[in-house]
């Protein structure tokens, strides 16, 4: 579902965010993206999401490529920043309509995804009032309200468990294996390192732009938790 292929991405005067980077997110797959704060992970979603230039290497999203055809890369895919820009001026219910009709949602099908995930996100009473109004946590139910009711192949994530409480985050976490369950896959970035070691299927760890270790996640767990690895690596180079 997701190919990325010598990824590298090089900002104006010089400096490489993320050098040579490759892994690959067969569908059913969920994957975890682990790194410390500027390693780089924000840079390649982005980048994944179409949102973001890059300097060399590939991309491709159920088999298109981000940036010869990026039109049909975005179609199958629904990308959640860490800090979602939502029209603050509209109310919920605006906003999904306005999403659901720039993807072509049928209107009895968004009717009954708005009314599906509001309900189990418990914010159906909140959808007529302005966004502007919502706390930080209805703010990201609602974005993740307008990424699920999209059906995407590929679901791209960065921190999406940031400000939901801990009810919110385990229905989050069923979606996420329902959508994998369904043929889609997900990537997603997390500094949670328990929910993505109990709940990913792979595992990618990012250091300094570089990756130091990719596999399932048994795999990079072995006989140690995903903390244990993760601190390990921290201490050591990029050649690990």
């Amino acid at each position: 579902m997701l190919t990325i292929s010598h990824y590298t991405k090089t900002y104006p005067g010089g400096k490489t965010a993320v050098k040579d980077l490759s892994l690959h997110v067969p569908a059913g797959e969920l994957c975890g993206f682990i790194g410390h704060n500027g390693a780089g992970k924000t840079t390649t979603l982005r980048a994944v999401a179409g949102v973001m230039s890059f300097t060399q290497g590939s991309i491709t999203i159920n088999g298109r490529d981000v940036r010869t055809d990026p039109v049909a890369a975005k179609a199958v895919t629904a990308f959640l920043p860490d800090n979602p820009d939502l029209y603050e001026f509209m109310s919920g219910i605006e906003y999904l309509n306005l999403i659901a009709d720039l993807y072509d949602i049928p209107a009895r099908a968004r009717e009954e995804r708005v009314a599906l995930y509001a309900g189990a996100f418990e914010i159906t009473k909140d959808l007529g009032s302005a966004i502007a109004s919502y706390s930080h946590g209805m703010k990201q139910k609602l974005a993740i309200i307008s990424a699920l009711m999209r059906k995407p192949k590929l679901l791209v994530l960065d921190e999406p468990f940031v400000g939901l409480d801990p009810a919110a985050a385990h229905l989050l976490k069923g979606y996420l294996r329902e959508l994998c369950q369904a043929g889609g896959a997900v990537f997603f970035s997390t500094h949670v390192l328990e929910v993505a070691e109990k709940l990913c299927d792979t595992i990618a760890i990012i250091k300094d732009g570089q990756l130091v270790r990719y596999g399932p996640t048994e795999e990079v767990v072995g006989d140690s938790s995903l903390e244990d690895v993760f601190l390990g690596l921290a201490e050591k180079g990029t050649e690990a």
